[in-house]
């Protein structure tokens, strides 16, 4: 099937409800919504010549017209490369090459950044323009093409951090399994529901359109375009019954926010949660503060948003003897996945081991565009290799250690960067840590804490020693301190390890 059949529907059965949002602004209705798809889609054929499973790349800031691209694509049968939009303007154009993107749409905020690539063979569309007005405003075709369950929908371009990012190949029918999942292990959207692009549309946050476009639900984009606390908690109250996909660092300034506000996030109704590491301390701070909102999904590009979840139930299972255990995984499969821990020579390992993670099922890429090498790599008899390294307890419950990259090796033992992240977290001094390994002539690699201090507290190396070796073997505990500002993130709110290697590199 074409994912952009449940538009279709929706725009039958719930033709007048409001579908697009800027802030409170409506701007289209469904029946409208899927017009303005098809239109566009019928553009794209005539004006460019798109045919049926070519791609069109989407170099775009969060916006309404964002929605109408993506589903004039789908109507059409072309696949979409949705790009993220703060990349300079030659790492888009290197991904527009490498996918063989026919046309690219633009925007006024990314139009600089796509002229300082200089390439005048790729035609572009700016959603901005009178153009894609009129064309948006035209005649399309009443009902999408038919695909076929393995007809590239999706081409997502992974982030790249140890050499050329990769396109993740997803298909119509990977794409139905991941929304099928959030039906079943994620949320029950409404058509009361208002989902919410606080993070990037061109990623996760961007999949989890399907569920809420198939029951008619609202679909919200602020005002500012991004993430900002004090509007998300403005349009909570203004909108009800609000939803939205969050990075954990932007839960946690979402959480700060409304304690400065002393307020509880009155009008969310879920904040799914993913993309990297939620601590335990940070957690239990936003439930204290703002309820039993929150659900946990942990997933890669390659099974987007799909591995496990952790249940708004298991948030607030309290009584339960192994609470805070459940509450520091990532939960279990979801329903269309299969999930293990294998050792180094690919060998299933048992409940409790340390490992990496492997996933297998619907919702797993197809492989990634023309890089069959690559595919081979992370696709074992249709076992998706994660690269991350985790443990399953004997009820299904995944907990995460970290990347296998940024796994420390001191005096040849192992040590996860995220066991010493959580024990300086519980501190009240500390704010934000990443911990890494650094290279040392005698261990082989050090553990550095790079952190970010509460204001007005002091830093001190003697203090949080104790407070590691209060909690933590000896031997894991940092043997340096780094004091910073704040920590480098990418546009999707991860700590950026890479950065702050090169970072220490350097002095």
């Amino acid at each position: 099937m074409n994912m952009a059949e449940w538009l279709a529907t929706s725009a039958h059965l719930r033709p007048d409800a409001p579908a697009l949002l800027t802030g409170t602004r409506v701007d289209a209705d469904y029946l409208t919504f899927a017009r303005r798809a098809a239109a566009v889609g019928a553009h794209l054929a005539k004006r460019y010549g798109v045919a049926p499973g070519d791609r069109v790349a989407l170099f775009m800031t969060n916006c309404t017209a964002y929605f109408e691209c993506l589903y004039g694509i789908w109507w059409i049968g072309a696949a979409a490369v949705p790009i993220n939009a703060k990349l300079h303007g030659r790492e888009a154009a290197w991904i527009c090459g490498n996918s063989g993107a026919k046309l690219l749409f633009i925007c006024d905020d990314t139009a600089d950044h796509w002229a300082e690539a200089e390439v005048p063979s790729l035609a572009t569309f700016s959603v901005d323009g009178g153009d894609y007005r009129r064309a948006r405003d035209g005649e399309g075709a009443a009902a999408p093409l038919a695909r076929d369950t393995d007809d590239l929908a999706w081409l997502f371009y992974t982030s790249g951090t140890t050499g050329r990012p990769k396109g993740v190949m997803l298909s119509h029918g990977n794409l139905l399994s991941m929304s099928m999942c959030y039906f079943a292990d994620v949320d029950q959207p409404s058509p009361q529901d208002a989902a919410l692009y606080a993070a990037p549309i061109s990623h996760g946050a961007g999949l989890y359109n399907f569920p809420n476009v198939r029951v008619g639900a609202r679909h919200v984009v602020p005002e500012s375009g991004g993430f900002d606390a004090d509007e998300v908690l403005a349009l909570g109250k203004q909108l009800r019954n609000v939803s939205m996909f969050a990075a954990p660092t932007m839960v946690r300034r979402l959480v700060d926010a409304a304690k400065k506000r002393r307020e509880n996030g009155d009008g969310i109704k879920t904040i799914v949660y993913g993309g990297g590491p939620m601590y335990l301390a940070d957690i239990r701070d936003a439930m204290a503060t703002m309820g039993q909102r929150f659900v946990q999904i942990y997933g890669q590009g390659e099974s987007p948003m799909t591995i496990t979840a952790l249940s708004r139930e298991w948030h607030g299972r309290v009584t339960d003897p192994r609470y805070l255990e459940r509450l520091a995984s990532v939960g279990t499969a979801q329903s269309v996945m299969s999930v293990r821990i294998t050792d180094s020579d690919g060998n299933p390992l048992p409940a409790g081991e340390t490992g990496e993670i492997e996933a297998k099922g619907t919702a797993v890429m197809l492989g990634y565009w023309n890089n069959p090498d690559a595919s081979a790599a992370a696709l074992k008899d249709g076992w998706l290799r994660t690269g991350d390294v985790g443990r399953l307890d004997a009820d299904g419950f995944l907990t995460l250690s970290d990347r296998s990259k940024d796994v420390i090796i001191s005096g040849g033992t192992n040590i996860y960067p995220r066991e010493v992240e959580e024990a300086l977290l519980t501190h009240a001094d500390v704010r934000e840590v990443s911990a890494i390994g650094v290279p040392d002539p005698d261990w082989g690699e050090i553990v550095v804490a790079c952190m970010v201090l509460e204001d007005g507290a002091e830093a001190d190396d003697q203090k949080f020693d104790a407070h590691c070796l209060a909690s933590i073997a000896r031997f894991k505990r940092p043997k340096r301190y780094v004091y910073l500002p704040s920590l480098p993130k990418n546009n999707y709110g991860k700590v950026l390890k890479t950065a702050l290697r090169e970072m220490m590199a350097k002095t």
